[in-house]
């Protein structure tokens, strides 16, 4: 009798899914995509949004806006993987050519990598607080050590197993997270000081914009060059409709209710919200009583590892993508090293993380939020679903390089980084050069300094550029033959 379960490593890297393997359905999107933000970590946005010095009720409408439009944009995106049943970045190849989309692919491939090594860091700095917490040594080197090793092996083991063993992890792991946070809510919420927080004065629109234009880079758009990767199992009936509802949904539900209740908790108490910017997931757990430590910190770290195995599963694929011819699986093992290697060098030699951090999502997030724009606008202009072996073949319908999109891209980046401003000068200097353009908005001491224009700018302009520059080319696209 033939089995036909899946293989316990997944084989697939880059190539076209066969029609046989296409069995999920839309609502099995929501298990990857809610487990991979169900984290308390959502919590601590809390603290970096009122960072922008707005109001709670000002921070609360930027979080759900941004959340939701962030992962409804990756909804339309992953309309792409059923359509073509091949990760993001060779679907790209559509709208940039089969050579062309290497240029997005290596921001894509490095995005992933930042924010894998991120989530990993987070891990190892939440369990050093908590061993201190239960009376043990935070700060031991070996602890330290061992912690990002065992993280470091979770995420590469699940990413090296591939898609089938990451769903059924992720449909177990949003239950056991789920039920934690919810523990946290319930023991955290009596520290919560309405009064203290509804004092907290408004903001200016440039600071909205500016908390908006975080949101979304750090939920949806954080996603977005990986959206298609979890969607190309998809049947060929399953409803567009469908794909962009669940994957919002999924993405979208944990954040919104996390975010809210990380807004009350930093707003009631402004050492806890300047904790959070060194050590945002060990700081939360100050708050809670020592017996439920342990539990917090296994599902804290499993909930961030959840979220970089989605990434490094995906950027091992974004690596095939970019011409190197190895197996997926060593793929994700070496993006598992690289990963290693990051953690480590932050955990032990640098003084600051976070702001790097963030100066690094802004500065990639520009380049990103243009070749999203660019992407959506193809996918919404096509009738029809891909031609498969051109998206392998330069000489096909897709052609080696589309300067149109190559050329929005580059244009609008330039632009978009003209808009933005380094905000952590002394801990990041190398992006210091950003904001060129801001004397076009009242200069780096406006009140637009801060608003990360640049973002929405190149993403917006991308959409329309390519929505009306590219029609033709699409239509000509779908009637070849």
């Amino acid at each position: 009798m033939t089995d036909i379960k899946p293989a316990l490593i997944e084989r697939a890297g880059i190539e076209i899914i066969p029609e046989s393997e296409r069995t999920a359905t839309p609502r099995d999107l929501f298990w990857p995509w809610f487990a991979a933000n169900v984290s308390v970590f959502g919590m601590s946005y809390g603290s970096f949004v009122l960072g922008f010095g707005i109001s709670f009720w000002q921070a609360t409408l930027v979080s759900v806006i941004g959340i939701v439009v962030s992962f409804l944009l990756c909804g339309l995106i992953a309309i792409a993987g059923k359509r073509g049943s091949a990760p993001t970045m060779v679907l790209s190849r559509a709208a940039f050519g089969v050579q062309g989309q290497k240029v997005p692919g290596i921001v894509s491939w490095l995005t992933s990598i930042g924010w894998e090594t991120f989530l990993a860091i987070t891990a190892v700095l939440a369990t050093a607080t908590i061993i201190t917490q239960l009376g043990g040594d935070g700060e031991s080197i070996a602890l330290k050590i061992t912690a990002a090793l065992i993280v470091a092996a979770l995420i590469v083991a699940a990413s090296v197993l591939g898609y089938h063993t990451i769903m059924r992890m992720q449909s177990v792991l949003t239950w056991v997270t789920g039920a934690v946070t919810v523990l946290y809510i319930v023991l955290a919420a009596p520290t919560i000081d309405i009064a203290t927080v509804m004092a907290r004065p408004d903001g200016g629109i440039g600071q909205v914009i500016g908390a908006l234009v975080m949101v979304m880079t750090g939920f949806g758009l954080g996603w977005i060059n990986i959206a298609a990767d979890w969607s190309r199992y998809q049947k060929r009936t399953a409803s567009d409709g469908a794909i962009v509802a669940w994957n919002t949904i999924g993405g979208s539900v944990a954040p919104v209710i996390l975010v809210i209740f990380g807004l009350l908790l930093a707003g009631s108490n402004d050492e806890l919200m300047s904790a959070i910017a060194a050590d945002p997931i060990g700081a939360l757990a100050t708050i809670l009583p020592v017996w439920v430590l342990v539990p917090f910190l296994l599902t804290a770290v499993l909930a961030l590892v959840s979220g970089a195995v989605l990434g490094i599963y995906s950027s091992g694929l974004t690596l095939l993508s970019l011409g190197i011819r190895i197996p997926r699986p060593s793929a994700a093992a070496i993006d598992g090293v690289i990963l290693t290697i990051g953690t480590i060098y932050v955990v032990f030699f640098a003084t600051d993380f976070l702001g790097p951090f963030q100066s690094f999502l802004i500065t990639l997030g520009v380049p990103l939020a243009s070749w999203a724009g660019i992407l959506i606008a193809d996918i919404l202009r096509r009738r029809k679903d891909y031609d498969e072996s051109a998206l392998f073949d330069s000489r096909g319908r897709y052609g080696a390089w589309d300067w149109t999109s190559i050329g929005t891209m580059v244009v609008t980046s330039v632009i978009g980084w003209g808009l933005v401003l380094n905000g952590f000068a002394d801990a990041a200097p190398w992006n210091n050069w950003q904001g060129y353009l801001l004397f076009l908005v009242g200069g780096v001491d406006g009140d637009w300094a801060y608003a990360n224009l640049g973002v929405f700018f190149a993403l917006v302009l991308s959409f329309v550029v390519t929505y009306f520059a590219r029609a033709a080319k699409i239509r000509r696209q779908e009637q070849t033959a």
